[in-house]
């Protein structure tokens, strides 16, 4: 039976339904229902915006866009994106979906902690960073009406979301402080982790191996 909420449409073909299951089985309860609202956010934007987008790829961004920070899924050499976008990439292969449509899914999700580029690409790419700048930045939360944003919430509840948040990005990131080098999550580190040291831009130029 199809499932609508705040009349977004959730994707009911096989492929939707085996991204929203491996995520129930993987992932904590926060994610999922972050997962599912930063969909629902995303197509909301979408709809106000008069995107053309794809849901299906929306879909599957939106619900893979934190596997890299899962027991599951998480890897220690490379940012906890990329992790959730190679995963993305595998996924659709097994329905035969590759090629630029599964370029848009991987670079909205490796993308989408990157401020700003994401809003200037494809609108798969834009939605999937403008549902996560809601959910969790506020970012567009007036350009939703109060019963839209109401609806998506009683669908998939927010307790304590600052919080525990916080908390799953810290643990998904700790042990591998150095792909935080240059972008939000560095900010998470720096609060959370007690010695964690920035890298710094400046000295890495500074200190290269040019004599000038």
């Amino acid at each position: 039976m199809t499932e609508t909420i705040a009349d977004i449409t959730i994707p009911d073909s096989k492929m939707a339904q085996d991204a929203t299951e491996l995520v129930r089985d993987v992932a904590a309860p926060l994610i999922f229902h972050h997962s599912r609202r930063v969909f629902l956010f995303g197509s909301l934007r979408g709809k106000e915006q008069g995107l053309d987008y794809d849901p299906e790829l929306l879909y599957v961004g939106a619900m893979f866009h934190d596997l890299g920070l899962t027991e599951k899924y998480r890897r220690t050499d490379q940012r906890f994106e990329i992790d959730a976008a190679d995963e993305a990439r595998e996924f659709l292969a097994q329905y035969g979906i590759d090629g630029e449509a599964a370029d848009k899914v991987w670079s909205a999700i490796a993308l989408h902690t990157t401020p700003e580029i994401p809003l200037h690409m494809a609108p798969e790419i834009a939605l999937v960073t403008r549902g996560v700048e809601l959910d969790v930045l506020g970012i567009g939360y007036d350009a939703i009406t109060d019963e839209q944003r109401a609806a998506v919430v009683e669908a998939h509840p927010r307790p304590d979301f600052k919080n525990q948040i916080l908390e799953a990005f810290t643990q998904g990131i700790k042990d591998r402080p150095d792909t935080t080098f240059g972008n939000v999550k560095a900010d998470v580190l720096a609060h959370f982790v007690p010695g964690f040291q920035r890298g710094d831009f400046v000295e890495v130029i500074r200190s290269s191996s040019w004599s000038e």
